[in-house]
């Protein structure tokens, strides 16, 4: 983690380190102020627009422009004051009296002021030095004592780098590394000073131009600085830097992992993971993705090691010791945090793609699960050659599986590292796992092209880079290998996006950052999943394969340098024949957070829409003015299609349901007569809408019912009629909604409630009907998986049963009887209920070389309900001795799940909070996650007590993240809800 130093303050000295003041944390400080606007729409299609809303309707071809602001409310602020009232019983001296001994006072206590506070220097001949007091007044203070010449955290742009010469030995044994770095700078504009990064290292000797100089280091940024008596001149210099560090002990920066093979032999490799601000922890350099460079890498290593990194090897130099020396080739130019090298005992395998070779590495081990990734990585580089009509530009492409990762994948040019779970794949894996590794391969691969070939000018518009790969990463899956049933997936991902910006606490796509961990926050789903939705909504407003060219001219213009959201919109209009900015739509979706309510309200054939923020509290918003450009589509009853231009009501339409198959990204609300229309629709018959429409609804009403717009009684009519539903979207969606409820009351020793809930909407029957066979439908799957691991839940008997005999019939066989693989974690969990089972599958999970079967495992043994085995496993993952400490954000998850243990992993998470953070940055999506695990279902006034008092306490190390906020947001609102709706449903239920 990166730990701000603390210095003790000097008069006359600012330190831009120090701590802010604590404060108590809490969510709702703002007053929200509601305002609502709407477009009133006629029957047959005549729209009434004002003379304001008429500047919008030429700007879209879809029904549904900005709408108009309509109120505005004022607030009123009014203080008072009470004069204190004295008792005049006592005698009073005279007023003359007063004054003159007050003067008095005052004149003694000012001269013993003076004489006290002036430095001795002040009544001597000489007098006192004169100070810098600009200098001191403005300067950091760098570890030497000095003044450090420079103030912001984001490096000045004076100086650029033009090519970086990195050589590098990682000794395996000792985990330490020695570096040296020859930088290439360009000087833009005279200065004094040249200002890069720099993080845990001992730097031995910098010279500038081969003259010798000193370094400066502010650790608090880390950043160092060489300063220069004079200016530098305009042009280029060389600046040379030799270091040693550690290897990191974290997962970020350059660091050290190990495994331990079949043989039970201990093994050690070092990986990078730069992404975002750890190139630093690995050279020096200039560390901001704007500061494009190339760059030359050599590596020495032992010869049982092979080495990796962007670019193909050049040549290997035999050196003394038995060392060698690897040297790759000169890098095409790229940011810092794209940087990569790996040094470890794999073994690869590869293929030829136009002009790329493709290989995949892996451990020894488990050379036999890379062939299905190599195969996918081949096709989908072929697609994105062909869609976006830039041939990849590198003559290698690796993908390695790392044994010790944090995160999912890396998209580092040339060099991505993944999770063995996300890129290996067994023989016994089924479809289901392989729609996740190829999702994370499609991910990875877009990012070639958008985040390494054109990358953000900084973080703040991250989501360039991970919204456009997150919707290309569906969108390719879905033209090359559609059996994977991407689709569904596609849409559960949007209602995840939903229900997170839907908090006051969210975001905007593109927002302010700064500080590294507003920086690590940014990694979240507003990020990912809502940019890939936005950029959905986008492709379906746009026609004749628009957004495909604006796509085209945005690469070819920009390659190898950074942009900014605008230059995107920019591209995108210039290719569009529709009259539409694109820029001044999509800017109302990318800078201001949240996203619209769409009510809809008719009368005869008369229609009436308004927008408003949707927020699930909106009590005590902090924003209240914003206002969307909505592509508005719909379908009713005489209709099947998405609108075009205008809303053709016929007297004869019934029902009418808005936002077709959800492209759009906003909810819908109904008038009581919409809402009856539809529910009775789908009662008739389920397939008068299609599934994605079924499972908007389902999110809608519940999201609604949250927000306190319909009641828990009116999501419970629509769910009547589930027990006619069959598709795998609406039903896992139900489950889903179902499921959260389910866990809020069972916190609450409500476990009986919950089940009979749970089993009053989505019937026994379908639960039992369910197959526990091979199934090779990915569709199938997802559903009976989600079925039968509720079903095993409630303790359902023959679930239970059925679930025990596939496990004693697994493992009997020594494996060989194969579970299906969409089956095993509720397989194991079952089993993990008894010592026994869970006996087994602790030694299961120790030995076991499958990642997709050990994860599933691991889930399974944190599922237990006996107290002493969840702090064995709280403990071990996080020391790292038996369960690797990637897992631990899984085991947190996996255990508050379930009621024995969710208090003991609250508990467990506050007493080691500093050893988390050691482990995970602050603010990184691990720490989201934790802390979401660990707090999202906690419903009383006591545990919003608790939890608020313990992130005030942390300071610098946590109290300022949006992570915090959001859980105590998700709590208060977990209250709310309860105390509508916990007597309601004891008395239905």
């Amino acid at each position: 983690m990166i730990e701000n130093s603390m210095f003790e303050e000097e008069p006359d000295v600012v330190d831009l380190a120090k701590e802010s003041p604590s404060y108590p944390i809490d969510s709702d400080d703002a007053v929200y102020e509601p305002r609502s606007s709407r477009l009133l729409v006629r029957g047959l299609g005549e729209n009434d627009l004002d003379e304001d809303e008429e500047d919008y309707e030429s700007s879209a071809r879809l029904l549904g422009m900005s709408f108009m602001n309509r109120s505005s409310n004022q607030r009123n602020v009014a203080s008072s004051y009470t004069r204190q009232q004295y008792s005049e019983s006592c005698l009073k001296p005279s007023t003359k009296t007063t004054v003159v001994g007050v003067l008095i006072l005052v004149l003694v206590a000012s001269m013993i002021m003076v004489i006290y506070f002036l430095p001795g220097c002040t009544f001597t001949r000489k007098g006192c030095k004169k100070s810098n007091s600009t200098m001191d007044s403005i300067y950091p203070i760098s570890t030497s004592g000095e003044p450090f010449p420079w103030t912001e955290l984001r490096l000045p742009p004076s100086v650029y780098p033009v090519h970086y010469n990195i050589s590098l030995h990682p000794n395996l044994t000792l985990m330490t590394f020695q570096g040296s770095v020859s930088i290439l700078v360009q000087v833009l504009n005279e200065t004094k000073n040249i200002v890069l990064h720099s993080s845990d290292m001992n730097i031995s000797k910098v010279t500038f131009e081969g003259k010798e100089v000193h370094v400066l280091e502010y650790k608090p940024w880390q950043q160092i600085a060489i300063k220069f008596p004079e200016d530098l001149k305009k042009g280029q210099y060389v600046l040379n830097i030799n270091y040693t560090a550690q290897l990191s002990n974290s997962y970020d920066g350059f660091y050290n992992s190990s495994y331990v093979d079949t043989n039970g032999t201990k093994r050690v490799l070092a990986a990078t993971q730069f992404e975002p601000l750890a190139a630093r922890k690995a050279f020096p350099c200039f560390d901001e993705p704007a500061f494009k460079s190339n760059f030359t890498i050599k590596l020495t290593r032992e010869r049982k090691y092979i080495s990796l990194s962007n670019m193909p090897k050049v040549k290997t130099t035999d050196l003394k010791n038995g060392l060698q020396e690897d040297e790759f080739g000169k890098s095409v130019k790229m940011s810092t945090y794209l940087v990569a090298f790996i040094v470890a005992e794999f073994i690869g395998v590869s293929n030829n793609v136009s002009k790329t070779k493709v290989s995949v590495y892996a451990v020894p081990d488990k050379k036999d699960q890379v062939q299905y990734a190599l195969d996918t990585a081949c096709k989908l580089l072929e697609f994105y050659n062909t869609f976006f009509e830039y041939d990849y530009p590198l003559s290698k492409l690796d993908l390695v599986a790392i044994p010790d990762f944090l995160a999912g994948a890396m998209e580092n040019w040339g060099l991505i590292t993944f999770r063995e779970t996300t890129l290996l794949v067994g023989s016994n894996s089924s479809s289901i796992d392989k729609q996740l590794v190829t999702s994370v391969i499609a991910h990875e691969l877009a990012h070639q092209w958008f985040g390494n070939l054109v990358t953000m000018r900084w973080w703040n518009d991250l989501w360039l880079n991970e919204g456009f790969a997150t919707y290309m990463q569906y969108m390719s899956i879905e033209t090359v290998f559609p059996e994977l049933d991407m689709d569904t997936e596609f849409l559960n991902v949007r209602f995840k996006a939903l229900t997170k910006d839907a908090l006051n606490s969210s975001h905007p796509v593109s927002t302010v950052v700064s500080t590294p961990e507003q920086v690590e926050e940014m990694f979240d789903s507003v990020s990912y999943e809502k940019g890939a939705s936005i950029l959905l909504m986008l492709n379906a407003t746009l026609t004749d394969g628009e957004f495909r060219k604006g796509v085209i001219e945005y690469l070819q213009k920009y390659n190898l340098s950074n942009t900014e959201s605008e230059y995107l919109w920019d591209s995108l209009s210039q290719v569009s024949k529709q009259n539409l900015s694109v820029s001044k739509m999509m800017n109302t979706w990318t800078v201001h957070k949240g996203f619209p309510l769409v009510t809809v309200e008719r009368k005869g054939t008369q229609v009436t829409l308004t927008q408003e923020h949707f927020l699930l509290n909106a009590e005590n918003s902090t924003d209240d003015s914003s206002l969307w450009h909505i592509p508005l589509t719909y379908v009713n009853d005489s209709c099947s299609v998405p609108s075009s231009s205008t809303l053709n009501l016929p007297d004869q339409v019934k029902w009418l349901k808005f936002n077709f198959r959800s492209d759009g990204f906003y909810i819908v609300h109904y008038d009581e007569e919409g809402w009856k229309n539809l529910i009775d629709a789908l009662k008739g018959d389920v397939t008068v809408l299609s599934c994605k429409d079924r499972a908007a609804l389902i999110n809608n009403i519940f999201a609604l019912s949250r927000s306190g717009k319909v009641s828990f009684r009116d999501v419970l009519n629509l769910m009547e009629y589930i027990r006619n539903e069959t598709q795998t979207a609406p039903l896992t969606e139900a489950l889903f909604q179902l499921g959260q409820i389910f866990r809020l009351l069972d916190k609450r020793s409500e476990f009986n409630l919950a089940s009979r809930m749970t089993v009053g909407t989505v019937h026994k029957s379908l639960m039992e009907s369910q197959s526990w066979d091979l199934e090779s439908s990915v569709s199938e799957m997802t559903l009976r998986s989600a079925l039968l691991e509720m079903a095993c839940s409630l303790n359902i008997r023959n679930c239970s049963t059925q679930a025990k005999h596939l496990f004693d019939q697994w493992f009997i066989s020594n494996k060989t009887f194969q579970i299906p693989s969409d089956l095993m974690r509720t397989v194991f969990k079952v089993a993990a209920q008894t010592d026994e089972g869970w006996g087994k599958l602790l030694d299961i999970y120790k030995h076991s070389i499958n990642d997709q079967e050990k994860r599933k495992t691991l889930e399974a043994l944190a599922s237990t309900q006996d107290i002493r085995k969840i702090i064995w496993i709280l403990q071990r993952s996080l020391d790292g001795s038996v369960i690797q400490t990637q897992e631990f954000p899984l085991v947190i998850n996996a255990i508050c799940k379930n009621f024995a243990g969710y208090l003991y992993a609250w508990d467990f998470v506050k007493e080691n909070w500093d050893k988390i953070t050691q482990k995970f940055p602050v603010g990184s999506f691990a720490i989201q996650s934790i802390i979401m695990s660990a707090t999202s279902q906690f419903s009383t006034k006591t545990r919003l007590t608790e939890t608020q008092n313990f992130f005030t306490s942390l300071g610098t190390n946590g109290s300022q993240m949006r992570i915090v906020q959001e859980a105590i947001e998700t709590i208060k609102l977990n209250m709310r809800w309860m105390e509508k709706n916990l007597n309601a449903l004891q008395k239905w239920l």
